[in-house]
């Protein structure tokens, strides 16, 4: 009542209208006001018989106040949207078409925990894949991390790391590689738009020796990286699953020995999300527990 009362005043500006908004007395107002000032030890509004106006104090208390009630508005509404169930719709999307199968154990289960609220499930690109979370147009992602800048949830899915090259390729016999080999070949690069995190994790600057590694041109879309890769541009690291869903004759698939595997999982933009996004969340952290015992 205090905090409201002062805020209100320092609003208004004025006693009556302050009274009339928080349905109390005049009085009442006056009464919580010098109570608050007697808190402080120093006055928060000047008084005359025609004008009430905030002293420097009363200011700087009401600019430390007003983003705490917002905050503090927030929590219940949160907090209201819990008790009432989770509610609505949450759209849904995954990059690279392995994960989907993932996704969809995810949405099951989420589904059945919420049965209200319905999942609208998308597939994005690479040019495309930030945007979606940025715009509000995706709340929650299945992507590779890292993921510069998004919240990133348990990892739903691991997988070793492989090269793609060209069929004709002197590494393509080979039974396995060292990282070490892209200091000897150009690397085919992801389009300007992905994070500089993942780019670095894919197609580093240099490898774990400090030998720099050479660039080779860079792709917009996946398929189009593995065509550059197919016409002996570059090599490529990729997930082993891409010898399933990317299969091709014109390329080779060299396991790459002592790589760091890919992790994938839940990322989405913190500011955006909501109590649907966080169950979303848990589901899958609930779905990579069960993948991982399985």
């Amino acid at each position: 009542m205090e905090i409201e009362t002062f805020l209100t005043l320092a609003e208004e500006l004025h006693f009556g209208r302050t009274a009339e908004r928080l349905r109390v007395t005049t009085g009442r107002v006056s009464q919580v006001i010098k109570k608050l000032e007697r808190r402080v030890g120093g006055m928060l509004f000047e008084r005359t018989s025609r004008t009430v106006r905030l002293t420097a104090i009363g200011r700087q208390l009401a600019d430390d106040l007003v983003p705490l009630v917002a905050g503090m508005e927030d929590a219940f509404r949160r907090a209201a949207d819990a008790s009432r169930g989770v509610t609505g719709a949450l759209r849904v999307a995954f990059l690279g078409e392995w994960t989907a199968p993932a996704l969809l154990k995810v949405v099951d289960l989420f589904s059945e925990r919420h049965p209200d609220c319905r999942v609208d499930v998308r597939e994005v690109q690479l040019a495309n894949s930030r945007a979606s979370l940025e715009d509000g147009s995706v709340d929650v992602l299945i992507a590779s991390y890292p993921f510069d800048g998004m919240a990133c949830g348990t990892k739903l899915l691991t997988e070793k790391r492989v090269l793609a090259v060209a069929a004709g390729h002197s590494l393509a016999g080979e039974e396995s590689v060292s990282v070490e080999v892209l200091a000897e070949h150009p690397v085919v690069q992801y389009p300007e738009v992905t994070s500089a995190g993942f780019k670095q994790d894919r197609t580093p600057d240099r490898t774990p020796s400090g030998r720099p590694v050479p660039k080779g041109p860079a792709g917009g879309s996946f398929s189009e990286m593995l065509t550059l890769v197919a016409m002996g541009k570059g090599v490529l690291p990729v997930g082993e699953h891409s010898r399933r869903y990317y299969p091709r004759p014109d390329i080779a698939y060299v396991p790459m020995r002592d790589a760091q595997p890919i992790e994938r999982g839940p990322v989405w933009l913190e500011g955006n999300a909501t109590q649907r996004v966080h169950e979303f969340v848990r589901a899958a952290a609930d779905v990579a527990e069960e993948l991982s015992t399985a």
